[in-house]
């Protein structure tokens, strides 16, 4: 692709995503909606694996199976009866241990992976991520790469991300990841976002005000839904869940991407209307998708 080639930006709405959403069957079972791996969480943060295991459900994945190291794993099924578990081991740091990555070698059986959300970066977490990533360099089943994955990329210098993948870094993971100031990049966002596509050649959503998702041929969509709401903890969590659930129902990564950014913020908007940007919390976020999806079927 020449440098002078020019992007084809759109900017998401209603019926755009009414498009993009996967359809509904009424003959189905929870395999007919997918299924996802999340490998997720630590003993420093176990709400980030609930919140992206459970929003995958939210937006309609049929199942979702959460693989994190044992305590994760016993303080999220005490919180709900909705997703299954595979128990990774402990290290001694309270994360998922570098040897767990035999456990993970049956990919095949999901339809969509995300890997990142709370996974920490000590005990050998980064080591873990790295040698996932390069032995699914060449896999075809969709992987999303977020917040501590895509940490352990940047510290290991390792940006070969695989085939059919999507990172979802904020302005600040994007910058170690490009070697670029972090004002540079929230400067211009769709540029630098679409310079990290190609040259990473992956989808990348550049998390904050306005996301920006590009695509490597020069796709990029930007989205206004959205406010203060979101600035919460774990709320990148919830949308790292809502692109994998999507995606599990067998719609393109590039269109998952845009219906979890743009109903993620639409949550956050009529949350805000009932609590105010202030008091939105990232768990309040689940029980807000289901009104943004009536929203976007009011057009």
């Amino acid at each position: 692709m020449s440098s002078n080639q020019q992007a084809d930006i759109q900017v998401l709405g209603k019926e755009i995503i009414l498009n993009m959403l996967p359809k509904r069957i009424q003959n189905s079972h929870k395999g007919t909606f997918g299924h996802v791996l999340n490998i997720a969480g630590s003993c420093q943060y176990p709400g980030a694996a609930y919140l992206s295991s459970l929003s995958s459900l939210r937006v309609g994945a049929g199942y979702t199976m959460l693989a994190s190291c044992s305590d994760v794993v016993n303080i999220v099924a005490s919180q709900t009866p909705d997703i299954t578990y595979l128990d990774l081991g402990q290290s001694g740091y309270g994360t998922i241990p570098k040897d767990a990555i035999k456990f993970l070698s049956a990919i095949a059986n999901y339809d969509v992976v995300s890997i990142g959300c709370g996974l920490n970066q000590v005990g050998g977490v980064s080591e873990l991520v790295v040698n996932f990533l390069k032995k699914n360099r060449n896999s075809y089943i969709p992987i999303i790469i977020d917040a501590d994955a895509i940490n352990a990329m940047a510290a290991s210098k390792t940006y070969s991300f695989p085939l059919n993948s999507i990172i979802t870094p904020h302005p600040l993971e994007l910058s170690r990841l490009m070697g670029v100031d972090v004002k540079e990049i929230q400067q211009n966002r769709a540029k630098w976002a679409w310079e990290a596509s190609r040259e990473y050649d992956c989808i990348v959503l550049l998390k904050g005000h306005e996301t920006v998702i590009a695509i490597p041929s020069g796709k990029i969509f930007i989205n206004h839904t959205g406010n203060s709401a979101l600035a919460k903890a774990g709320s990148g969590d919830i949308l790292t869940g809502m692109i994998a659930g999507f995606c599990a129902q067998g719609i393109q990564l590039e269109n998952a991407a845009c219906c979890a950014t743009f109903i993620h913020g639409l949550s956050g908007e009529i949350a805000s209307k009932s609590m105010s940007e202030y008091s939105v919390l990232a768990s309040d976020l689940l029980r807000y998708i289901p009104l943004a999806f009536k929203a976007v079927f009011s057009v």
